[in-house]
């Protein structure tokens, strides 16, 4: 079985101080790392934003809002198109101010995505390796 999953998809950015534009975000699942999801934001052939998300947070996010530091997610329906609104504060500026980022996905295919995931890593059934970890540690010291 694959135990990696991958897709692309276009996500509508609005940024401070403008309105929404596409970009592609690629999100990628790893079964080695079975609680995280990378999200990888991209424009041009730049790379704009990455983002290490909680798998179950995502979920989650797909039906409530969720989250209280540098992510937040949560359900945004306009009429019959449904999304999901994942905002993100980066780095401090040098005036103390943040960076401020909103993403909008289409929530449908971001819970295809994660119904894939838990094809590879049922819910509950993730692993974290940790006598491994812990041992490569030791090892090394």
């Amino acid at each position: 079985m694959n135990s990696f999953v991958h897709t692309t998809l276009v996500v509508q950015l609005r940024a401070e101080g403008t309105g929404r534009c596409s970009v592609f975000a690629h999100l990628r699942y790893d079964a080695a790392d079975p609680f995280a999801v990378t999200a990888v934001f991209g424009h041009d052939g730049r790379v704009l934003a990455c983002w290490r998300l909680d798998r179950e947070m995502l979920s989650d996010g797909l039906l409530r809002p969720v989250g209280a530091g540098d992510v937040r997610l949560r359900p945004a329906a306009t009429g019959a198109w449904h999304e999901l609104r994942m905002e993100f504060l980066g780095d401090i500026r040098q005036d103390g101010s943040r960076h401020h980022a909103v993403v909008f996905a289409w929530a449908p295919t971001v819970a295809a995505f994660l119904r894939e995931t838990h094809r590879v890593v049922p819910p509950g059934r993730e692993r974290v390796p940790v006598d491994e970890l812990v041992a490569e540690i030791l090892a090394a010291g």
